[in-house]
């Protein structure tokens, strides 16, 4: 009799384990990423770190029972949308209250880091307030917010995030697609007066070589063939090797294409003043490494340059330019461009246009000048009136517009290798990515998808390709 109710008791205690753990397992994350790269990787480490801790995704906000807004601090009115989103999710956790339901809410990323414990006054819908340095403790944090209190975490500590990172699960890992994100730097000490990242993110920090190598054998393992570094400086990028040296970004890619399964790599974003010989030489050298380059010089106008602080002119940018295209003759640029920062003048802007003329781009983005709270350029003099801007961005944009479209063009006829990342829109079509970043859609067999094949172009439009496969 003792040993049935032993035995009794046993399977009891499994079955309320195994409660507890459906329990558990049955909690659901609903993140809502904004803007760049960057915080779509994090995005997913949250993920990872919580899934750790019992959590799967779901893509539908109102079967959440913990919502993060990871967000972002770099365009204008960044902060009031955050604080517009968390009315809407207010409502909605208060209609989960009255069904008894509980609904955690934190915001992250950049907004956080810079706004920190206001978040937490102006929305007291916010449970947790958690920067971008701070992800790998996720579960610890919302520990302490059930328990009551508001936590607000947003001290900078890189070395400890990166080393802490969840690693996620192959079957995660595929979730995501054949393509993914490293974090291989962040931060940045370049100080350009219009930008919030070094008060958001921090000084310049690099991951190791062993951290990120180790993790981009993982990814290609578990099934991912494109790999994007990422960096908000990632030519900048110097880490330690486990050679006791210093690497450079070049070295590192060197390091990255022998690695068994990875097919292309690619990497964003840069700046001019750290493409160096190591990195020209990847290009020229490194068929995985993508003809594609996204090289940002925010304007043609040595005075404004100079007034952004980017200590380089446009005579450095064409020379570099022109290094590249030596090294690389099929390589497309992509660019970024700010008008009407303060003190532009009109011909400070037909400078800019000019520059976009002889440079040509494949793509690009632009933007009208916003002040950033906190920023130099937020307190210089000479703020361009908003219709002047306007009139502006419209004829670079359409310009832009012009080069993009010819580039695409310019492809036509052409035979070039396809990714398939997913499937397409119509059936029987699956949709992928030429090495120039254009989406290419192509009527192919789903067998495809995850491999690489050979498409001929037969179309273009805007912003995409038509391709047959060969």
């Amino acid at each position: 009799m003792e040993n049935l109710n032993q035995e009794q008791a046993a399977v009891a205690q499994a079955q309320t384990s195994e409660n507890a753990e459906n329990k558990k397992a049955s909690r659901k994350v609903f993140v809502k990423t904004y803007g760049c790269q960057m915080n779509v990787y994090d995005s997913d480490r949250m993920t990872d770190a919580l899934s750790n801790d019992g959590y799967e995704s779901t893509d539908t906000l109102e079967d959440a029972d913990l919502v993060i807004l990871n967000t972002c601090h770099i365009r204008e009115k960044a902060a009031e949308k955050v604080y517009s989103e968390l009315g809407r999710i207010r409502k909605l956790k208060e209609e989960k209250a009255k069904d008894g339901k509980d609904m955690m809410v934190s915001v992250a990323g950049c907004v956080a880091q810079a706004e920190g414990g206001e978040i937490s006054r102006r929305a007291p819908v916010v449970d947790l307030v958690v920067g971008p340095q701070s992800y790998h403790r996720l579960p610890e944090l919302l520990k302490q917010a059930k328990e009551g209190q508001k936590v607000v975490e947003t001290e900078f500590d890189i070395e400890d995030k990166f080393k802490h990172l969840a690693t996620p699960s192959k079957e995660a890992v595929r979730k995501r697609g054949v393509t993914s994100f490293l974090t291989v730097q962040e931060g940045c000490d370049k100080f350009c007066t219009f930008c919030v990242v070094p008060y958001t993110r921090g000084a310049e920090v690099s991951r190791s070589v062993e951290q990120i190598v180790g993790e981009a054998k993982q990814l290609a393992a578990a099934g991912v063939r494109e790999l994007t570094l990422l960096g908000q400086n990632v030519n900048g990028w110097h880490g330690a090797g486990a050679d006791g040296r210093e690497w450079g970004l070049g070295e590192l890619l060197f390091e990255l294409a022998k690695i068994d399964g990875l097919t292309r790599l690619r990497y964003t974003t840069s700046h001019p003043r750290d493409m160096d010989d190591a990195l020209i030489a990847a290009h020229r050298d490194l068929d995985i490494l993508m003809p594609y380059l996204h090289l940002p010089v925010q304007s043609g106008s040595d005075a404004i340059l100079k007034a952004m602080n980017r200590k380089h002119t446009r005579d450095d940018y064409f020379r570099l330019i022109d290094r590249i295209r030596e090294a690389r003759s099929d390589i497309a640029m992509s660019g970024d461009f700010i008008v009407g920062f303060p003190g532009e003048t009109d011909q400070d802007f037909r400078d800019t246009m000019d520059l976009v003329e002889r440079v040509g781009y494949a793509s690009a983005f632009s933007f009208k000048y916003s002040p950033r709270p906190g920023t130099p350029g937020a307190l210089l003099e000479e703020q361009i009136e908003e219709n002047v801007k306007s009139e502006r961005l419209a004829e670079l944009q359409a310009l832009l517009a012009h080069q993009q479209q010819a580039f695409n063009a310019s492809l036509v006829n052409q035979r070039i290798e396809v990714l398939f990342e997913k499937m397409g829109r119509r059936e029987g079509q699956l949709a992928g990515r030429s090495p120039w970043l254009q989406p290419v859609h192509v009527n192919a067999p789903a067998e495809l998808y995850g491999e690489m094949a050979t498409v001929e172009i037969v179309g273009s439009s805007a912003n995409s390709l038509e391709g047959r496969l060969i």
